[in-house]
Parts: structure tokens; C-alpha cells; sequence
């Protein structure tokens, strides 16, 4: 499995300012790698090189910071070509899906940028590293990190990592390949309801509740519907101020929830179900202010941390299909509109059965995860 680990470069003021001019200069000569390929069509990566290597060149890169320069400009093109075929961008004829289709793709010009092993190299346990930068190879540049992280680099890191500037200071992301635990064989499942009011619901009863959650994310709405209404300078300055703010905030939010399921698990042997929830957002049909709320919904993030952080311990996962859970009867398999008579009840029309709705939902998502787990592990037996 990958895993992102993330240190901190504790650069010197010059060694910054090298940085910062090798990333400004590099997402410059990505963005001319960009053009060239929008306005020539070539966007494979093999044939946009024989193009463009002489220019970036040119413009003071080196080789392999030239190379990884038009590689980012032609992995931009092939997922924006994806996101197209996805309908992303809207239907073909859509204004955007034409503003998208009709310029080049640029690049911010403190965007990550990626570096190889001849490029970066890592001394662990000095705790520094060394960096080609537009001024020559910078040695020693200390960076900070826990000693899990450390370890992991020392033992897992392969590949790439990413020089990235945010909020004022340099980063490195590096990617390590850790071996998943051992899985083991589940004593029943953990149902997990993931909502919006609750952000997630476990079918023993435990409730995570979004409220808090919301509630920032409503002031933060309405903050920025301010300022920009405002649109002086000081006001575009408090907003660059808040961005990423609430996704931090979300992120951290999801992964205490994340990590408190799966250590639940874990603990009981059991197995988490969750739902597969692919696509919801073009499915389901909402008046304009529960869009809002549902686009700004990390219910994606939080499946995600879950299924990371179990693979990582070997807490068996499985997906279940999410139709009518929330209409369900857990305990007489009732399906109907009216067992559900607001957000937070569940009352069986058919047998009287009554449970937070919630955990309800939860209940049939674990019921749904045996049977699945029963079913595919049944038919690798038989092969």
C-alpha cells in the first residue's frame, strides 16, 4: 500500500529563496511545456519531450528537472482528458466543459514540484537533505520529523517526493510502499453509516456527529460570502489567510473518526462494511441549499482514511451496495418510505421495530457486509 509521509524543510533565508526561485521557475517551464502541447496537439509525454527539452533547457533546468517538468505537463493533459470522458467538466456544449477544452492547462506558480533520487537526496538519519535548486546543489537542508515517520522513510520510501510551499514554509511529500498487514478472518462485520448529520454511525450504537463540523463550515460560508462581496485588498488577504483552513480542519476531523473505527474493529476482530457511495452526488436530487452541504460533504475522505488505516492494521473491508439501507427494517427486512418518519427515527411499518435511524442503517450495512464477505470468500474455496 502507498502512504504519503509529509516533513518540513528548515531552510536557512537563502536556501529559501533558492527554493522558492527553482519552484517558481520550474511550473514556469511547465507551463510553457503546457502551450506548446495545446497549441502543437502533442501530449504523450515521449513525444512532448523530443519537443520541448531543448527550450526548458534553455530556460536554466537541468536534465532530469526538465524531464519531470514536462512529464507534469503531460500527466495534467491525460487527467484532464480523463475528467472530460468522466463528464467532470459537464456535458459536451457545457460552457465550462468549452472554457476547459479551449485553453491550455496552466500551472500556479508555487505548484508542486516533483524530484528524482539523482535530483533529491534523502540522509535519514542526519535528519537533512540535498536538492538541486536554480543556484546549484543545496546540501544539508535539516527538515523535521517524528521518528515513526523517519523510520518509514528509512525503510518504505520509494520513487518521487514532491517539493511543495504551503502556508509560508517549504514541504516534502514522499512516498513510501509499506507491505499490508496480515488480513485476518473476521468475527462479523462493523456496519458504518456515513451522513451528514452524523458523519458516521457504527450498528453497535457509537454516533460521530457532524454538528460541530457543520457549523464551521456554515460561519466559514458565510465569512467568505463577505469578503468577497467586499473585495479589498485586506479582504482577498483574509482569504488567502483561510484557505484550506476548513479542509484541515475536516481531514483532521475524519481521521480521529477513521482511526477510531478501525481500532474498534480491530479490538473486536470484526470487519468494517461500508457503503459504496460512487457517484452519489450526480444521483441524488437536492433543492440548491442541501447542495451545498452535500458537495461540501468529505464522506469520500473519510471512506478513504477508513480503508487505508484497516489495510494498514488488517481489518478485512468490504463494500456494500447502499440502496434503501436507510428504508430498511434491520430486524424484518421491511422496505419502505414510511419506516423512516423524519431524520433521526426508525419505526417499522410492518413489525413496530424502532432504532435511532442512523444505526439502523449501520445495522443493514453490517448485515450486508457478511453476506458479501460470505459469498466471495465462499466461491475462492471453491476455486
Amino acid at each position: 500500500m502507498k502512504l504519503v509521509v509529509q516533513v518540513k524543510l528548515l531552510p536557512d533565508a537563502a536556501a529559501q529563496v533558492a527554493l522558492w526561485e527553482t519552484l517558481k521557475l520550474c511550473n514556469q517551464a511547465a507551463g510553457h511545456a503546457s502551450r506548446r502541447a495545446f497549441a502543437t496537439g502533442t501530449k504523450g509525454k515521449t513525444a512532448l519531450q523530443r519537443l520541448v527539452y531543448d527550450e526548458l533547457k534553455a530556460m536554466g533546468l537541468s536534465a532530469q528537472p526538465a524531464i519531470h517538468c514536462i512529464r507534469k505537463a503531460a500527466g495534467a493533459y491525460a487527467a484532464l482528458a480523463e475528467n472530460l470522458r468522466a463528464g467532470n467538466y459537464g456535458p459536451v456544449g457545457s460552457r465550462r466543459r468549452a472554457r476547459v477544452e479551449g485553453a491550455p492547462v496552466r500551472f500556479r506558480k508555487d505548484a508542486a514540484q516533483p524530484f528524482d533520487d539523482r535530483s533529491l537526496s534523502w540522509q535519514i538519519q542526519e535528519r537533512t537533505v540535498s536538492i538541486w535548486t536554480v543556484h546549484g546543489r543545496l546540501k544539508s537542508i535539516p527538515f523535521a520529523c517524528s521518528a515513526e515517520q523517519a523510520k518509514l522513510l528509512a525503510t518504505h520510501r520509494q520513487g518521487e517526493s514532491d517539493l511543495v510551499w504551503r502556508g509560508g514554509c517549504f514541504y516534502l511529500y514522499a512516498t513510501c510502499d509499506l507491505p499490508p498487514a496480515p488480513e485476518y478472518v473476521p468475527d462479523g462485520f462493523m456496519g458504518v453509516d456515513l451522513g451528514i448529520v452524523n458523519i458516521a454511525t457504527t450498528c453497535d450504537g457509537t454516533v460521530h456527529s457532524g454538528k460541530h463540523i457543520n457549523q464551521v463550515r456554515h460561519r466559514n460560508r458565510r465569512l467568505r460570502k463577505r469578503l468577497q462581496a467586499k473585495g479589498t485588498k485586506s479582504a482577498k488577504r483574509l482569504l488567502r489567510h483561510l484557505s484550506g483552513r476548513e479542509r484541515r480542519f475536516a481531514a483532521d476531523t475524519n481521521h480521529r473518526i477513521s482511526k477510531s473505527i478501525v481500532t474498534e474493529a480491530q479490538r473486536t476482530t470484526h470487519g468494517i462494511a461500508l457503503e459504496d457511495l460512487g457517484g452519489i452526488r450526480a444521483r441524488v436530487r437536492l433543492r440548491k441549499p442541501q447542495r451545498v452541504t452535500l458537495h461540501t460533504w468529505s464522506f469520500a475522505q473519510l471512506g478513504a482514511f477508513i480503508a487505508y488505516k484497516a489495510e494498514r492494521a488488517g481489518v478485512p473491508v468490504v463494500f456494500v451496495d447502499p440502496r434503501h439501507t436507510s428504508q430498511e427494517c434491520s430486524a424484518c427486512g421491511h422496505i419502505d418510505k414510511k419506516n423512516r418518519p423524519d431524520q433521526a427515527t426508525f419505526k417499522c411499518t410492518s413489525c413496530g421495530f424502532a432504532e435511532h435511524a442512523d444505526v439502523n442503517a449501520a445495522r443493514n450495512i453490517a448485515a450486508r457486509g457478511a453476506a458479501g464477505w460470505a459469498v466471495s470468500h465462499a466461491a475462492d474455496d471453491a476455486a
